[in-house]
């Protein structure tokens, strides 16, 4: 139905051959060489465009500059509100009642880091208290093996004896311990 009518047939082509050869005047052939010598740009116009070209660069990076300044600046306002919105919200849970608190009750990031160096303190002192002077057979066993490797350097391996009298005392300190848990 038609479909033999819409197929191109390739014998309905044309081709035309030139018979006459094709000559151009010799003052085409120079106005059209004159005209591609103009195309090339003078060293005054190229330093000119590349001025114009690196003054527009210039331009647009102080801007790019500006620009990022700007974002950087409000991504820091965020932080600190951010920031601060934290210790606020940390500051409402804990009791207000603290001698360190700001006012209305809530600490401040500096009172949260003074409280945190007086629990470090304690702890610190804990440690302290918690010396070997509590256990003086294990500090005697402790400054025997030391003065030992002290007086053979070159030679560790003659301090056996007080190796394994240290690590016995250690021992029976460790199974004491494990026995009051």
């Amino acid at each position: 139905m038609g479909a033999a009518q819409s197929t191109a047939h390739d014998d309905d082509q044309k081709v035309f051959q030139n018979q006459v050869p094709i000559q151009f005047s010799p003052d085409v052939v120079n106005q059209l060489s004159d005209n591609l010598e103009d195309m090339e740009t003078t060293p005054q116009r190229q330093s000119l465009i590349d001025a114009h070209i690196r003054a527009r660069i210039n331009g647009e990076l102080e801007a790019l500059k500006r620009e990022e300044e700007d974002v950087r600046q409000q991504i820091e306002t965020a932080l600190e509100k951010e920031n601060l919105d934290r210790e606020r919200s940390m500051a409402g849970e804990s009791s207000s009642a603290d001698d360190g608190a700001s006012a209305g009750g809530v600490k401040t990031s500096a009172s949260l880091f003074g409280d945190l160096d007086q629990v470090k303190q304690q702890v610190e002192k804990y440690h302290a208290k918690r010396s070997l002077s509590e256990y003086p057979d294990i500090q005697a066993a402790g400054s025997a093996l030391v003065e030992c490797y002290r007086q053979n350097t070159s030679t560790s391996l003659e301090c056996w004896k007080e190796v394994e009298n240290f690590k016995t005392s250690v021992g029976r300190l460790e199974q004491e311990y494990l026995k009051s848990l």
